[in-house]
């Protein structure tokens, strides 16, 4: 268990009373507002996290460049106005008069720092690849360069300028990322990896944190360096790590939490009637994908992936287990996405029936030598949050009507353990999802890039899937683009490294007197947009007639 050290004075407050979202709570009067999260974190550093309930406390503590408004507009942040070439490689951005939270001033050194830092191969950042796009910065993560050819620098301490390997559209939407976050090179270098823990943390946006024990709670507090500190309603959050759905909603009819990052789907109509307001949805960039080791037997042969894929009844699933809102998948990239107008590319085999798809599926493995005589075992990991759980036994069930030799074990895993594990590539099927990090499709076919990395979970490898992104990334019309993305998308699913299973809603619970709410498609949620309903602001205001 992580144990971080309280600031003294602090840990009996935190510990024993947390105040209401209204203001109210036993002897604290200070206004909270206490969020759920999914999983428990593993770090707060913005460069070795991968998470994305992680991101909601990282996300209140550091800005970058650019941030997302309540309903998922970018503008402004660390950057006040930018500039860029004709060609679109340079990008000069021009920094606000800001400061960390001990008063360091925040300079574009910081940047230039935060981005060398996350291609250190010393860190190993799972996200390295996501910044490829800068100049230099993949030959950076695999030490061929030196950090100062990154391309990357500081023109003065309040002019930045960033030059890219191709033009990216979505630059914008990118620089909202935990990834491009700075971070405070003077406290980093000065206490390592602990950098992090609440009597050494220094930041840059709205919140501080100040407690962190695993398995209680995180807190953080306002931050009053931060340059609009004063817009900010709640002088503190805490977060609350929840994998029991069961749980939290016990703990939302008890009046101690206002938000969780997730509820049982299938329970919607149920909370809607016990929790009138509460339960909140809206279609996400999000795909729920399951994942094959194609470097590994039995699923480096295309036939038996297929198979698989195909056995699996998303229809049924989608109509009768999960969360309403949902789609059946056969693409990857999420309908709705920007720069991506075109023909969606699809599996060949969607028009099939399904028992149609089962007696193929059968000739597959047959053809690739199971039978009776040899059958075929594998194991299925899920997560152990969400509707994942109810999914399994179905897929396992799907899978047996291709024929009885055909044996899934399903094994559920931590949440964290899970992912974990497929960055390992420790795993033979397994499910999995994507949020989307920015507003573009390169955000989801990257992950089958070979040269991604760890979140190239099954290790697939196609070199004309890698040239197509490449020529994408390279077309500046948007429309030549989008027809690139889409034959490298089809040339991926008839590879069938992942099987797509379905579109996802964005599932939160929010209190509804809380001000400030705003659905978006990324699930992009900061404290700093939040407000109590006034009369729970002001507790001892007088009221008239």
């Amino acid at each position: 268990m992580r144990l971080n050290r309280l600031f003294a004075g602090t840990a009996i407050a935190f510990a024993l009373a947390l105040s209401a979202c209204g203001g109210g709570g036993g002897d604290d009067d200070t206004l909270t507002l206490r969020r759920g999260i999914s999983a428990k974190v593993d770090t707060l550093d913005p460069h070795r996290s991968s998470a994305a309930w992680e991101n909601i406390i990282i996300g209140d503590m550091f800005l970058g460049l650019t941030q997302h408004t309540a309903d998922g507009q970018v503008i402004p942040a660390m950057a006040e106005s930018w500039t860029t070439s004709d060609d679109g490689l340079i990008w000069t951005f021009n920094l606000r008069d800001t400061t960390w939270s001990d008063g360091t001033p925040l300079t574009a050194e910081d940047f230039v720092y935060a981005l060398r830092r996350i291609q250190d191969p010393a860190i190993a950042s799972q996200y390295s690849s996501l910044l490829y796009i800068i100049k230099n910065a993949q030959a950076l993560n695999e030490a061929r360069i030196e950090p100062e050819e990154l391309g990357v620098r500081a023109i003065d301490d309040r002019t930045l300028e960033i030059t890219l390997e191709q033009p990216a559209p979505y630059l914008l939407g990118l620089l909202t990322h935990y990834t491009t976050y700075p971070v405070p090179r003077h406290i980093v270098e000065q206490y390592g990896e602990a950098w992090v823990q609440p009597e050494n943390i220094e930041v840059n946006g709205p919140y501080k944190l100040v407690y962190w024990v695993t398995g209680d709670q995180l807190v953080v507090e306002k931050n009053p360096a931060f340059y609009e500190a004063d817009s900010l309603c709640f002088e503190r959050v805490s977060y609350f790590e929840l994998e029991d759905l069961a749980a939290v909603e016990r703990r939302i009819e008890a009046g101690e939490l206002d938000i969780n990052n997730a509820f049982d789907g299938g329970r919607k109509a149920e909370l809607d009637r016990r929790l009138p307001g509460w339960a909140r949805t809206t279609p996400g960039l999000l795909t729920t994908y399951w994942s094959f080791n194609s470097s590994e037997p039995p699923f480096d042969d295309i036939r038996v992936r297929k198979a698989l894929s195909m056995a699996l009844d998303r229809e049924y699933l989608v109509e009768n287990v999960l969360t309403p809102g949902f789609v059946p998948a056969y693409s990857f990239v999420p309908p709705g996405i920007n720069n991506y107008d075109t023909d969606r590319p699809e599996v060949s085999w969607k028009s099939l029936s399904r028992p149609e798809r089962l007696v193929e599926a059968r000739a597959l493995l047959e053809d690739a030598g199971y039978g009776p005589d040899n059958p075929l075992r594998f194991e299925f990991k899920h997560r152990s949050t969400d509707d994942n759980p109810k999914a399994a036994p179905v897929a396992q069930s799907n899978w047996n009507e291709i024929a009885p030799w055909v044996d899934a074990q399903i094994l559920r895993q931590d949440t964290k353990v899970l992912y974990s594990d497929l960055r390992q590539s420790n795993f033979e099927v397994s499910d999995g999802a994507w949020l989307a990090d920015y507003n573009d499709p390169l955000n989801f076919l990257y992950l089958l890039d070979s040269d991604t990395g760890q979140q190239n979970y099954g290790n697939y490898a196609n070199p004309e899937f890698d040239r197509l992104l490449e020529a994408a990334s390279q077309e500046r019309d948007l429309q030549a683009r989008a027809a690139l993305f889409a034959q490298a998308e089809k040339i991926m699913l008839e590879d069938h490294p992942i099987t797509p299973m379905w579109f996802q809603v964005t599932k939160n619970l929010v209190d509804p007197t809380l001000q400030g709410w705003a659905e978006n498609a990324e699930d992009n949620h900061r404290s700093r947009w939040l407000c109590p309903a006034p009369e729970a602001a002001e507790p001892d205001a007088e009221t008239t007639e």
